[in-house]
């Protein structure tokens, strides 16, 4: 049963154990190491280099389902990596093949029905573990991309998706097939019976996990690839600027005219009338400035004619 308390930096970490004695592995996944004593949350976190507010954040979601943080942006990046990398290594190299063993160890190999049961776990183990390696092997390089400021154009978090439907149907079918159809005798059936109870435990904990993903991880993705695509259109603005101080490309005044003109609203015939030049020359004028600045939006112009004094911004109609 779900303790209903929200725990606090203050908090002794001892008490969300004894509170909650599945959160035991979460501990392992976040790197933080038994033998604390009576310190609290915020010092073990700071002890062992674990970012406090998020390592809550994840607490208190998988124990009561809270998602309303104080501030979602003060979460740590690498430190939902670190946890659910780890997860990741925790459940296929020890959760999977330990339940794998208990099961071999329960039934009987000369059992066909016995024999099917095994092939079905297997089919899941691998179905699980190739999930989890494709975001070992997209997924974080992505993030970790984005945490250094690298822009990558052929991904994004919401192309991936974060459904486990398939995986959860098959664990389904095998617990029923052992609770229906396996009948034996005492041994075996107490065997069986604690393999049920970490099979079930097994599907809760990848429960949890699925959804720390889908309402911790990704939303945090979601806000990182956003405050990256602000930073580029900063820098691209920047580097406008930058070439119009090197002079790199210069536009020659009449080319300025024309700019301050379309920034004006003005179309082509109206500039051509304006500077007392032909509709074909203000055309020529207009493919340079293209080619020259790489803008082509009379947004970008606008931008351009501010941010270099052509036109004052208080003369613009935003």
């Amino acid at each position: 049963m779900k303790n209903q308390k929200m725990y606090e930096p203050d908090d002794k970490m001892i008490s969300l154990i004894r509170d909650n004695y599945n959160l035991l592995q979460s501990l392992g996944s976040f790197g933080i190491s038994l033998g604390f004593g009576d310190k609290t949350v915020s010092q073990v976190c700071e002890e062992q280099h674990v970012d406090t507010y998020t390592f809550l954040a994840v607490v208190n979601f998988t124990i009561n389902g809270y998602r309303d943080f104080d501030d979602a942006t003060c979460l740590s990046m690498p430190t939902l990596l670190q946890y659910l990398k780890a997860s990741h290594d925790y459940f296929i190299g020890f959760q999977l093949p330990f339940i794998r063993k208990e099961l071999v160890d329960a039934l009987d190999d000369k059992d066909n029905l016995a024999r099917l049961i095994l092939k079905l776990y297997d089919e899941y183990a691998r179905s699980i573990t190739a999930h989890m390696k494709y975001e070992e092997k997209n997924v974080y390089p992505y993030v970790e991309a984005l945490l250094q400021g690298k822009s990558v154009t052929d991904f994004e978090i919401d192309m991936y998706s974060k459904h486990h439907g398939q995986e959860s149907n098959k664990l389904r079918e095998l617990k029923s097939i052992i609770i229906k159809y396996l009948p034996s005798d005492g041994l075996h059936n107490n065997q069986l019976s604690a393999t049920l109870y970490d099979i079930y435990n097994n599907e809760e904990w990848l429960s949890l996990h699925a959804q720390v993903e889908d309402e911790i991880f990704i939303p945090a993705v979601r806000r990182l690839e956003q405050k990256l695509k602000q930073s580029d259109v900063t820098a691209k603005i920047s580097n406008m600027i930058g070439k119009n101080v090197e002079g790199t490309e210069a536009l020659g005044e009449r080319e300025k005219d024309v700019i301050v003109a379309l920034v004006q609203g003005m179309t082509n015939k109206e500039i051509a009338d304006h500077l007392c030049i032909s509709v074909n020359t203000v055309i020529t004028h207009r493919r340079n400035i293209a080619r020259k600045l790489q803008i082509h939006s009379p947004a970008g112009l606008t931008i351009y004619a501010i941010v270099n004094n052509l036109v004052d911004i208080s003369s613009v109609k935003l």
